[in-house]
Order: C-alpha cells, then sequence, then structure tokens
C-alpha cells in the first residue's frame, strides 16, 4: 500500500524549459551538498548549463555527487567529465561494465531514475534526463516530458535513498566508502498542504511498488482515467485493470508515443490496440514531438510523475523512482497540461479504422508483438506479466 506523507509543497515542471532553470537555481543555492541521478547526460546546452551549475557548487566546497547510468551515459564526453571532476564533482557510473557481446539479463538493469536532492531540502524527481529538449532525432519540436520538485516532510524518504545507492556503487567500484560524510537530516517542516509518497523499483524490497500503485489507483478509479506513456507494453494484470475499470463505466485515456522512437517497441505496444478499443478504452496517439512523459491522473485526485514506463522492463528490471501526490489541485494542473497537449498535438485512434488496417501492417505489428513477447519472457522476471 502507498504511504502518503502529509505537508509536501509539490510543484509539477512541464519539460526542461521549467526543469533546467529550477534545478540549476537549486544547485546554486546549495550550501551542503548536490546528488544527481540521471540515466541519459549529454554533452549539449541543458548538459553544459547544468555542469556549470555543479562547478560552481563544487568551487563553493559544496560535496556534489552526479551518478550516471552505464549504458544511458556511455556516450557522454570524457572532456566534460574530466571538467567536472577536475573542478571536484564527484561522478560515479552504475554498471559501466556493458559488453556488446554478451546480451545477458544483468546488462538491463540499469539505473533509470532521475533524481535530484539538494541539501536534503529540495529535490527534483521526474522522467527528464541531462538533455535538451530540441536534442532528438530529426529536430522535431521539444521533447514532451514531466518533473515536480519536492519540498516538505518526503525529503525524509527520498534522500536516504539517493545516498544509499551512492554509497552502495562506491563500494561496489573503491571497495570502501571513501566520502564517510555524516548524512544530512532531511527537511521536516511542512512546506504546504499536499500528501505525497516517493516510490521505487528496485531488485529488493520494492520489486512492484510502482506497478501496485498504479493499479491500486486503477481498481479504485471511480470516474477517469488519463495515463501518458512513452514506452506502452503493460502486462495482462496492468491490461486487465485497465479493461475493468472501462467496463464499470469509467473513461480510460491513453495518451501514448505516435513517433516511431524504437520500432520493435512502437509496432508490438499497436499490438494491444484491438483489445483496448474493444473494451471502449479512447488512445490517442502523440504526434506533435517524441512524447518522454510517464505520467497519470486518476479522478482528477490521484497523480504520478516519474521515471517509470509502463513496459516489462521498467516494472520488473530497470531502477525506477515516481512520485505520488493526492491532491486536488496538482492532479488539475497536470491533467489540464496532459489535455491541451492531446488537442494541440495528438490524434485519436478510432476503432473502426484501426479494424480496416492494411494485411501486411497488422502482420508486421504480431510479429513485433511476438518477438517483444519472447524478450520479455527470456529477460524479465515475476508474476502477473503476461
Amino acid at each position: 500500500m502507498t504511504e502518503l506523507v502529509e505537508g509536501n509543497r509539490i510543484t509539477l515542471l512541464k519539460s526542461g524549459a521549467e526543469y533546467f532553470p529550477a534545478l540549476e537555481a537549486a544547485c546554486d543555492e546549495a550550501q551542503h551538498e548536490i546528488h544527481i541521478e540521471t540515466y541519459i547526460y549529454e554533452d549539449d546546452v541543458a548538459g553544459r548549463r547544468i555542469a556549470a551549475a555543479l562547478k560552481r557548487a563544487a568551487q563553493r566546497r559544496v560535496v556534489t555527487h552526479v551518478l550516471l547510468d552505464g549504458y544511458g551515459s556511455k556516450k557522454l564526453n570524457a572532456a566534460l567529465v574530466g571538467d567536472l571532476e577536475s573542478a571536484g564533482v564527484k561522478i560515479l557510473v552504475y554498471r559501466p561494465d556493458i559488453t556488446p557481446l554478451v546480451f545477458l539479463r544483468r546488462r538491463l538493469r540499469r539505473m533509470h531514475r532521475k533524481v535530484a536532492v539538494i541539501d536534503a531540502r529540495i529535490a527534483f524527481v521526474g522522467g527528464i534526463n541531462i538533455i535538451d529538449d530540441m536534442h532528438t532525432p530529426r529536430h522535431t519540436p521539444p521533447r514532451f516530458d514531466y518533473a515536480v520538485r519536492v519540498e516538505g516532510p518526503l525529503l525524509a524518504r527520498i534522500h536516504p535513498v539517493v545516498r544509499r545507492l551512492w554509497t552502495l556503487v562506491e563500494f561496489m567500484q573503491f571497495g570502501r566508502n571513501w566520502h564517510n560524510r555524516p548524512l544530512l537530516t532531511a527537511q521536516q517542516a511542512w512546506q504546504g498542504g499536499q500528501r505525497a509518497a516517493f516510490l521505487v523499483r528496485d531488485n529488493l524490497r520494492h520489486r512492484r511498488d510502482i506497478e501496485e500503485a498504479y493499479l491500486a489507483a486503477i481498481a479504485a478509479a471511480r470516474s477517469e482515467i488519463l495515463v501518458a506513456n512513452a514506452y506502452f507494453f503493460p502486462g495482462l494484470s496492468f491490461r486487465r485493470a485497465l479493461m475493468d475499470a472501462a467496463a464499470r463505466g469509467v473513461r480510460v485515456m491513453l495518451l501514448l508515443q505516435g513517433r516511431v522512437e524504437y520500432t520493435l517497441l512502437h509496432y508490438a505496444s499497436r499490438a494491444l490496440y484491438g483489445a483496448f478499443l474493444d473494451a471502449g478504452i479512447e488512445i490517442h496517439e502523440y504526434h506533435k514531438s517524441f512524447l518522454h512523459a510517464k505520467v497519470a491522473v486518476i479522478d482528477r485526485r490521484w497523480a504520478t510523475v516519474g521515471s517509470s514506463n509502463i513496459d516489462p522492463f521498467s516494472l520488473l528490471l530497470a531502477r525506477e523512482a515516481n512520485i505520488v501526490v493526492e491532491d486536488r489541485g496538482f492532479a488539475t494542473d497536470l491533467r489540464q497540461s496532459l489535455i491541451a497537449a492531446m488537442a494541440a498535438g495528438a490524434r485519436q485512434v478510432k476503432r473502426e479504422s484501426w479494424k480496416r488496417q492494411p494485411l501486411p501492417r497488422r502482420m508486421a505489428t504480431w510479429l513485433a508483438y511476438g518477438v517483444a513477447r519472447l524478450l520479455t519472457g527470456v529477460f524479465a522476471y515475476g508474476r502477473g506479466q503476461e
């Protein structure tokens, strides 16, 4: 069961245009410690902007940590890394030993979460990597994504998780804790009236926390479910939950990736469209730019923003982090943003036209689905993911 903490101020940040200035300002205000975890760090406008803020902090003797994923950030310019380290920024790489010739399940256990914690006082959680919104294939309009700024007692849940992973990676790579500094006390004072929870997915005690939070909220839905997810390939339990909700009269809307980014997953996920449409679920494909969001709003009171896609690799293998918020004001803000995005950049998939697809396209879709299911069976694990 999701354990909600009272007294927080959760601020919605829409794409990098709002996220990077907020993160930079928080780094510039830091007095003691910065932790940043990111799957992708690019040497582009956004990457250099945050790098400059980190260097300024390190030069003020703020203990500054950056944890990168070994696959997502494997192409990061070594010169940028060297520049940061020369300024005193501490950088570690999560699972750096990527061997191209060996395709094992452990290679897919990535650090996919995007979290920043400053002075154990402010946190940022969401789906936005350290990469410019315009850094997309074929120079499309800005990438569509979300993050949140968190202040309040929830920091007592977020800060230890981030610090623990840094210490674990440091120990595994160096054999001891190189930076034995006292743990800061997270901000406990109430900052607002919002109830929120911090959920992670890992391979120890929290293997299904994010998925179970989604399923519980969907099961409790009475009027509306709106899910926006970039890589949507849910397991059987998730599909049944959405269909059951639609069957009891809940309006279920899915805002999904319309552009082809990863061909196999794009076509495999479309194999599920027929069953969803038959169940009365609305599908809206976002074409204006690349959709990277992983968010949901249920009954205009429950919302989640985070890094977890709804696919087996996010729900079963990767380290992920989501914020859940029970607050009508926050949920309304996120819902309005999603509805506006749907109106401006999405096309609804109609059941009648979907049924009339050409046979070659349908065959390609089901072939992709079969391959994706095979990969899921080989590399994923866990119950309820048929």
